[in-house]
């Protein structure tokens, strides 16, 4: 079914076919378009003063429930802003989708100095994300917006953008119902690789497994790992550690400490404190003269032969 909107609406239409109902954004003159669509809808969006703040505060959420999620960030200055959380987002398996525009459609590749104008845009996204493209008119923004959510979700799951022109989110067509793809299919598994752990784990005197954050949406799978299923592991293999907290049971002793954190005990409802008392800013040697409370300790034999900026 074919319906006229705007190409902001168009994609606002992917976003709630995709189960979306929240953006985390800073507004500017190349996405007006695109947040008169979001208001439009009812769509909730969370700002930020800085668009590394959106794109972090999305990181986060894509962490914390396990669901993909979206910022909306301004081109050139303000994509490269948002680019540390989707690098970030990119390590840790974070499903994190970025839209962002472009210069006007007559502008695109001129270099004639528009506003916000960066030479080569969605190549230097591609080097920050699993799948980078651009929408050029309304009618492709169904079909972009599936494959961008298919991109983030299968094999490893990872950050992906999506650019459009400054018009486009203006530019009213007539544009397909919006619809989902299923994820690409992962690859079969190596049986003898598989046999080869289990023999390793089977003859462990105290089995762990390490898994990444990769394995957060693996959980429901955890259980296969338990005495008397198919793996056949004597003892109660333990982990994962923190970056896949939520892949393993708990309840059954399953999840470790934080790496790196050798013997710390957490408490049921927090972590503990450490009883090593924090420095208060009274209590760090200053130099005459420097207003800076939170600066390193200074050693003494240190302090007197510092030499005193002028004013």
């Amino acid at each position: 079914m074919i319906q006229r909107m705007t190409g902001g609406d168009a994609i606002v239409s992917g976003l709630k076919a995709h189960g979306v109902d929240q953006v985390f954004g800073l507004p500017g003159v190349q996405l007006y378009g695109l947040f008169d669509a979001f208001a439009r809808a009812g769509m909730k969006v969370i700002g930020a003063r800085h668009e590394q703040g959106s794109a972090y505060m999305a990181f986060g959420a894509a962490r914390a429930t396990g669901k993909p999620q979206v910022c909306a960030v301004v081109p050139g200055p303000g994509m490269l802003n948002a680019s540390a959380a989707m690098l970030t987002a990119y390590g840790a398996n974070a499903p994190v989708l970025m839209l962002t525009g472009q210069v006007s459609e007559a502008f695109l590749g001129r270099e004639r100095g528009a506003l916000h104008e960066m030479r080569d845009q969605l190549g230097v996204m591609r080097g920050f994300t699993k799948w980078a493209a651009r929408i050029e008119h309304p009618s492709e923004a169904p079909a972009m917006i599936a494959r961008a959510f298919q991109e983030m979700t299968s094999g490893r799951p990872g950050p992906v953008a999506l650019e459009a022109p400054w018009d486009f989110f203006t530019q009213a067509a007539g544009v397909p119902e919006a619809f989902t793809l299923p994820p690409l299919p992962a690859p079969d598994p190596d049986p003898d690789a598989i046999a080869e752990a289990a023999a390793l784990l089977n003859h462990a005197k105290a089995p762990m497994i390490f898994t990444g954050g990769g394995a957060q949406d693996a959980a429901q799978r955890g259980d296969r790992l338990r005495p008397g299923h198919r793996g056949r592991l004597e003892g109660q293999p333990t982990g994962p550690v923190a970056p896949s907290r939520g892949s393993g049971d708990r309840r059954r002793g399953h999840s470790a400490a934080r790496s790196g954190s050798p013997g710390r005990r957490v408490r049921r409802r927090g972590r503990a404190r450490s009883r090593r008392p924090r420095p208060s800013a009274s209590s760090i040697p200053q130099h005459p003269g420097m207003s800076c409370s939170s600066m390193w300790p200074i050693p003494s034999e240190t302090a007197g032969s510092m030499i005193r900026s002028p004013s």
